[in-house]
């Protein structure tokens, strides 16, 4: 019986114990930015204007790949972070497909979000520049599960893995899955963010037509 079951099985393709039936692979995805032909009229001076009214929070995307013994840890400044789900938890951010940073945070396979506060515009702009030193003077920990860089005085911080990477015309959209988060609240002792240097005391740093700000609550 058993045998007539295997000739069978294998008569319509079945794997069986000697090994899976062939499959095809997937196709590779076309990995390519917008083609001259989808591009809608609209002039890239006038998008960034346009889209600069949005305001938005500031983060540092932080990474360090052990084997790369010679790189050190790597980040970079990014805006465009959000979350994205509550169950699994996730969160994204987009990347420039030029940006030189990003291989070597998708070879670690992990990154942490640092989200600044509003006295970090001085950090976040060392982190926004190209080919220079960033983390030189910057202090940082481990984060708990990847062991991306963690710096030092940031009001909140999220550590993921890579969970998927899609296209976006120019950029990427990296989807992480988050491993642990941590938060530091304000107290009524924290004394001005801008003369301590930490991130709590004022709030979160934002970012509104080129320039950093802070945010105020409404009153009346």
């Amino acid at each position: 019986m058993a045998a007539t079951a295997v000739r069978y099985l294998r008569s319509v393709g079945a794997a069986t114990a000697a090994g899976p039936a062939p499959v095809d692979p997937l196709p590779r995805p076309d990995l390519r930015a917008v083609a001259d032909d989808e591009r809608a009229p609209v002039d890239p001076a006038e998008f960034r204007r346009v889209l600069g009214h949005f305001a938005s929070g500031v983060t540092i995307v932080t990474a360090h790949d052990p084997a790369d013994d010679v790189g050190g840890p790597a980040g970079f400044a990014c805006q465009s972070f959000a979350s994205l789900s509550l169950d699994p938890p996730l969160v994204a951010f987009m990347v420039a497909r030029t940006s030189t940073t990003w291989p070597r945070i998708a070879r670690a396979g992990v990154f942490c979000v640092n989200v600044l506060g509003a006295g970090q515009g001085e950090l976040c702009r060392g982190f926004a520049v190209s080919g220079a030193d960033k983390f030189a003077g910057v202090m940082y920990t481990a984060a708990p599960a990847t062991g991306s860089p963690l710096l030092d005085g940031v009001p909140a911080w999220i550590d993921c893995h890579v969970h998927a990477v899609h296209t976006g015309g120019d950029h990427l959209i990296v989807v992480g899955r988050v491993e642990a988060l941590g938060a530091v609240e304000p107290t009524d002792t924290d004394t001005d963010a801008d003369a301590d240097g930490g991130g709590t005391a004022d709030g979160p740093l934002l970012f509104h037509r080129g320039r950093f700000g802070r945010f105020g609550p409404l009153t009346g």
